[in-house]
């Protein structure tokens, strides 16, 4: 049984997520506080957590980044601040997704299970596999990424982005490929967060040295190719 905790200081929120959950099939752990939540997610292993971003005390994202410096468990992120903005800073910080109240539990069971098959599909691929293209290398067992000489510091997301690509160098990748590859999702999630993520890459490789390689195909999506 996979175990969830639910990091909500909203009373209703949170009990209706844990129903939800609950019935199906899930162990679930509450907390109504940033300093309780991260206190059990720390001492304790759960598979996922769900995380609110406007708590009492400690904000969700400075519990999401606390956790992301010791764990790499998934965390969904819940928010009422549904700006292209707010939901990219959230997800730089450390989530992996995120889910704008108010929502319907479909979705957020639907957002459950697919980062728990992510998490599980990650476990499982632990071979030594080396990936290059060019002089950005990728080594898939200590999940590194250099580029040269030059080791970057990517998020999961952006090294689950950074693989796709460099496994797919040269091929157009559209948005909903992405989208499924990388966020396990096959909907429109309603936003530029494959954008927003791209631009992060793209920033952290000009950083590095590189040359631009992640190009912009109009009304396609996106190619890794070297200029």
């Amino acid at each position: 049984m996979k175990k969830i905790l639910i990091i909500e200081d909203d009373a209703h929120v949170n009990a209706f997520v844990k129903k939800g959950l609950a019935e199906e099939q899930f162990s679930i752990e509450q907390a109504f506080t940033g300093e309780e939540g991260l206190k059990l997610a720390l001492q304790h292993p759960f598979d996922l957590v769900v995380l609110d971003i406007m708590l009492p005390g400690i904000s969700g994202l400075e519990v999401c980044a606390r956790i992301r410096e010791k764990k790499s468990i998934p965390i969904l992120m819940l928010t009422a601040l549904g700006t292209a903005e707010n939901v990219a800073l959230g997800l730089n910080t450390g989530a992996d997704d995120y889910l704008v109240k108010p929502f319907k539990f479909i979705e957020l069971i639907a957002r459950v299970r697919s980062l728990l098959r992510r998490a599980e599909k990650e476990d499982i691929h632990n071979n030594a596999e080396i990936y290059s293209f060019g002089e950005l290398v990728i080594n898939d067992e200590r999940k590194t990424v250099m580029l040269g000489d030059k080791s970057l510091s990517l998020t999961s997301t952006e090294y689950r982005l950074m693989l796709l690509f460099v496994r797919n160098a040269k091929r157009v990748l559209s948005r909903a490929d992405i989208l499924k590859e990388v966020w396990d999702v096959d909907f429109n999630m309603g936003t530029n967060v494959v954008d927003v993520y791209v631009n992060y890459l793209r920033k952290k490789l000009d950083a590095a040295g590189g040359a631009k390689l992640i190009h912009t195909v109009t009304g396609m999506g996106y190619v890794l190719k070297e200029e």
